[in-house]
């Protein structure tokens, strides 16, 4: 019998409740939010279909099986099974999937820039949530008093300001008010929907699954651009496999079968019982479940509701940015804890005041939910597409799933993603192109870090010598040793840093202990602390150390350097030095890559953050030796 997880292996009732409580608070944010505007735009007057009993059946029954199909069977029972050692989301799936034989660089290319893309598009997700969220809760206000419509842009805005504007604190101290807000949301969602459903029961119906395919044929053109609208309501579905890592898979699975979901679909079925008794309500559904008394209370729910979505996927940006920059796909950037106790809660400023700059743009260019739902589905359902891809791989590669079983299972997946993918290809125009120029544009930028990076260490690496000659020479012909130790940061652990020739070339000296060290970041969210350092002694005085870390860990140097005591090689700050090299970078001529994206790369350059600030360096043990290179 197979042990549980460790995340869920025997929990007290009490940690139990608190995982679940934090999963609804953190997890179900941005799916939660979907009914607010998801219905409305399903019957909107731009799909041309008639508010009738037949098509509110069929709607109502897509998205059911919406939910069914993609989030419960697809994420929370077949994707949530790919753990990268207890960590999910697309760039984790994508170091699964490429952990495979040496023989297939031309598929793990293509994988590779696949997955990149994922990630980048999920940029564009991060920028349209809280748009979107936001604005539709916000826009209660015209449901209440007609005259507030001038009021929701600004209001949103004030909201969106305020809320990044506390970034830097952290979630911490408000993270602990997001699971009751949730649940008092799911909740209140669930006695919405009941209220209508106990006065229409036979909308209960809908749910066979003959009401949605029905919709389909009859309506065919029609029905299909609907599809575009419907998978509205499965937004958010990622955010279950990029959280399972601070919750458990358990957790999620026992919140979404035992409250989200029941809670989702009564709101759903209401508001289209609603809508057979009241077609005019189509304007807003969601809202006009409430009596009167509650519009405004409600009103000031949603907001909450659609700031904690917001919440979710920011820190999601955040925590996709850190491991972009561990895996090389960024320059380094300043990422700051907000929590001495929780590794995950961090903050990025330039990530943090770049969200809030395009999200601002968006609610001025789009101004109403209605206009961002089009822009909204590209971004969702580009990523549940490579995600599935991306799951399969795994499937046949690591779980040795047969081909019929994975063109059985992928079969049905990639059905309904393509299906619903290429109903929002076609609102393109109306706003698609906003997450597609996001996501191309991130790709751009990933792809010429990664390859300016690549030109650059092939540069160092013709001007440098290799290490072991290097060696050999001075253990023959040794030169001047002071006291002390120098550590030499170097990417290549078989050649001699560009630093310490230069250091040679102008001191004429080396320490009495010289040690190169090399970082590298594995395909892995997490390395231990037994497995963080190696320690290899190259000659008299020599030592190289190769020091590693997970995509989802932030390197410490000064951390990592205590670890050699046990190795034999211990430390004092006070007498190490570190060294490390400045590079400018020049264009070339006839650069191996476009002369203008050179440039480009340069630029970003510029932007990365020094190494002693990154690798956490005490400034008063650096010497930056500078060098020119040109590409």
């Amino acid at each position: 019998m197979t042990a549980p997880s460790s995340k869920t292996a025997g929990p007290d009732r009490g940690r139990l409740a608190a995982l679940l409580l934090g999963a609804i608070g953190v997890v179900y944010g941005d799916i939660g939010t979907s009914p607010l505007y998801t219905f409305r735009e399903c019957l909107t007057e731009e799909h041309g279909i008639a508010v009738i009993p037949a098509n509110i059946y069929g709607v109502v029954s897509l998205v059911f099986w919406a939910l069914v199909i993609v989030v419960s069977v697809k994420y929370v029972l077949f994707v949530m099974r790919a753990d990268n050692k207890g960590e999910g989301g697309i760039l984790a799936l994508l170091a699964l999937a490429t952990q495979s034989r040496p023989d297939a660089s031309g598929r793990l290319g293509f994988l590779m820039a696949l997955g990149v893309f994922g990630a980048a598009l999920f940029y564009g997700d991060g920028i349209i949530t809280p748009a979107i969220s936001v604005l539709s809760a916000v826009e209660g206000l015209e449901i209440a008093e007609p005259a507030l419509e001038r009021v929701v842009v600004p209001m949103t805005l004030v909201i969106l300001v305020l809320l990044f504007s506390i970034q830097s604190r952290g979630t911490s101290k408000v993270g602990a008010l997001f699971g009751p807000i949730m649940v008092l949301w799911f909740v209140v969602l669930a006695i919405l929907g009941l209220a209508q459903v106990v006065q229409a029961p036979e909308i209960l119906a809908a749910l066979d699954p003959r009401y949605g395919l029905s919709f389909l044929a009859e309506n065919r053109l029609k029905a299909f651009t609907v599809l575009g609208s419907v998978v509205l309501a499965v937004t958010g579905a990622e955010a279950l496999y990029v959280d399972m890592g601070h919750f458990g898979r358990f957790p999620i699975q026992a919140a979404w079968f035992g409250l989200v979901l029941p809670s989702l679909m009564l709101n759903y079925l209401g508001q289209a019982a609603l809508l057979l008794h009241d077609p005019e309500a189509v304007r807003n559904p969601f809202y006009l479940l409430a009596p009167d008394w509650a519009l405004y209370p409600l009103i000031a729910l949603a907001t909450a509701a659609a700031v904690i979505a917001s919440q979710a996927v920011i820190s999601g940006v955040f925590s996709l940015t850190r491991q972009a920059v561990q895996l090389g796909l960024c320059p380094r950037l300043d990422i700051r804890h907000t929590s001495s106790e929780e590794e995950g809660q961090i903050y990025i400023a330039r990530a943090n005041w770049g969200l809030l700059f395009a999200i601002i743009g968006l609610v001025l260019w789009f101004e109403s939910s209605g206009n961002l739902a089009a822009a909204y589905g590209i971004a969702v359902t580009g990523t549940m597409l490579i995600s599935t891809i991306l799951a399969l791989v795994v499937a046949r590669r690591r779980w040795h799933w047969s081909v019929l079983l994975c063109v059985l299972v992928g079969g049905v997946f990639l059905i309904v993603d393509v299906a619903f993918f290429a109903a929002n290809i076609i609102k393109v125009p109306q706003g698609g192109w906003a997450p597609l120029a996001i996501g191309v544009v991130t790709l751009f930028l990933m792809s010429t870090w990664r390859r300016g990076r690549a030109v650059l260490s092939r540069r160092l690496a013709e001007d440098s010598l290799p290490l072991e000659d290097f060696v050999k020479r001075q253990a023959k012909s040794p030169i001047h040793r002071v006291k002390g130790t120098a550590v030499f940061m170097t990417s290549g652990a078989g050649t001699v840093p560009i630093a310490m020739l230069h250091n040679l070339k102008h001191n004429q000296v080396l320490h009495e202990r010289v040690v190169f060290l090399t970082v590298l970041v594995d395909d892995v969210p997490r390395v231990p602390a037994k497995d963080r350092v190696t320690v290899e002694g190259l000659a008299e005085g020599f030592y190289r150390i190769v020091v590693r870390y997970g995509f989802s860990q932030e390197p410490n140097i000064p951390n990592a350097l205590r670890l050699c005591k046990a190795l034999g090689l211990e430390f004092d700050m006070m007498t190490t030095s570190f060294f490390l090299g400045r590079e400018t970078l020049i264009p070339k001529m006839q650069p191996p890559m476009a002369q203008w994206r050179e440039k480009l790369f340069v630029v970003m350059s510029r932007t990365s953050v020094s190494a002693t600030d990154f690798f956490k360096i005490p400034p008063n043990r650096v010497v930056e030796l500078g060098t020119q290179v040109q590409l």
